[in-house]
């Protein structure tokens, strides 16, 4: 399989999955891996697969399959030589990984943006915790009251994907309508300035240096000096286990209160110069059972992209964290 290997975390996630196959009555299963960091993903992924010894699987994002079409072999017929129930996998990550009608990927996750929040500062300042239902205006009042001297309410980065289409996303805006750009819709405009004005207008957040990752962001949430962060369910552990307070999750904030998901994620693919689509049909099946993505969910954080399995990445955690992500997952958009 050629995917990302950024780092030993990336490697012992894909052989997670061989250890879930594994586990599940495939004693003998192996898959070799191969590949550069994600950042050089996207570059090298084009040339890699022009080669003779090309792997057959490939990863790919939802919101790069797009981008990799050429690449992807298209699933359809496979999967319904194989039998293999397409239904069960999140709609919204199904959603992400079809292009031109033709799904180009199996997903093995299905992660819907969270707001993370310091519950303790909620507490201290004698605020309500959100949770599955969050509007603007209760969101901008609790930031208000959390910005007191070095501390912010929010924080935002330089990146579009935190927090600025999340939030357009929790209105029901996106950046797509009918596989063309819709960024200059007056709606979706509308949701990425409310998200800047936080900064300009409501100084709530401090604005972002140019060069500023997330990494900034999130850095200063475990420090406890912004009250709270947009950011993907897969640092979760992080978060819990970075942070000296206790930390809760919600959904992004939304005028009316019940927002719609934006759903990241990946899945396996085969590479159109594959020679044998149906063997390596076969691996991916076997990488994507319930019992399987529900182990890697278990063991790796990840939340899976069955319904069905998300009690593995479930466990443990309370009660209200797992109502949010479900919430967001049946209202998911890719």
């Amino acid at each position: 399989m050629y995917t990302w290997v950024s780092n030993q975390s990336d490697r012992e996630q894909w052989e997670t999955f061989v250890a879930g196959v594994r586990a599940f009555g495939e004693e003998d299963f192996a898959l070799e891996l191969e590949g550069p960091s994600f950042q050089e993903y996207w570059t090298l992924v084009k040339t890699r697969m022009a080669a003779s010894d090309a792997p057959c699987i490939m990863t790919t994002q939802a919101a790069r399959a797009q981008e990799l079409s050429e690449l992807l072999t298209p699933l359809d017929e496979l999967a319904a030589d194989a039998g293999l129930d397409l239904s069960q996998y999140n709609e919204a990550m199904m959603q992400g990984l079809t292009v031109d009608g033709t799904v180009r990927a199996i997903p093995y996750d299905a992660e819907p943006m969270l707001l993370f929040y310091n519950a303790d500062l909620f507490k201290a300042k004698g605020l309500e915790a959100p949770g599955t239902t969050y509007t603007r205006d209760q969101f901008l009042s609790d930031a208000q009251e959390l910005t007191d001297g070095d501390t912010y309410g929010f924080g935002v980065s330089a990146d579009i994907s935190y927090p600025y289409l999340p939030l357009a996303f929790a209105e029901g805006n996106v950046p797509t309508a009918d596989t063309e750009l819709a960024i200059t819709d007056e709606a979706f405009v509308s949701d990425i300035q409310w998200g800047m004005d936080l900064v300009h207008s409501e100084a709530v957040a401090a604005a972002p240096n140019p060069g500023d990752t997330d990494e900034v962001a999130r850095q200063a949430f475990m420090a406890g000096g912004i009250g709270m962060v947009i950011d993907g369910p897969w640092f979760y552990s992080t978060y819990q286990e970075g942070s000296d307070f206790e930390v809760g999750i919600a959904v992004p904030p939304s005028t009316s209160g019940e927002s719609i998901g934006m759903i990241q994620g990946s899945g396996f693919g085969i590479a159109d110069s594959c020679p044998d689509k149906a063997a390596a049909f076969q691996n991916i099946m076997k990488m994507t059972t319930p019992e399987v993505v529900g182990y890697v969910g278990s063991h790796r954080g990840t939340v899976p992209s069955i319904d069905s399995a998300l009690k593995g990445w479930a466990e443990g955690k309370p009660e209200a964290d797992v109502a949010v992500v479900e919430t967001l997952l049946a209202s998911g958009c890719p």
